[in-house]
């Protein structure tokens, strides 16, 4: 495992032990639970970036949605 040094706030240190202390977990811990929550979102957020810019996905104007949803079939 790899060991890194990081600058912080004081407020940001002392919400981080707040927040371990509260879990019961370490200071490291929870650095490297946010962290691994934080890269999740990250690849989260790019692939429905990637979904959203697709230029072969159409495109539907909200009136044909309203439409869509109001068919009674």
């Amino acid at each position: 495992m790899t060991q890194i040094t990081a600058r912080l706030d004081d407020n940001l240190v002392a919400a981080l032990d707040k927040a371990a202390a509260r879990l019961k977990h370490t200071r490291a811990e929870v650095v490297r639970q946010a962290i691994e929550y934080y890269i999740a979102d990250v690849e989260d957020l790019t692939q429905a970036l990637q979904v959203l810019n697709d230029p072969a996905d159409p495109v539907l104007g909200w009136d044909e949605v309203k439409r869509t949803l109001q068919r009674k079939d």
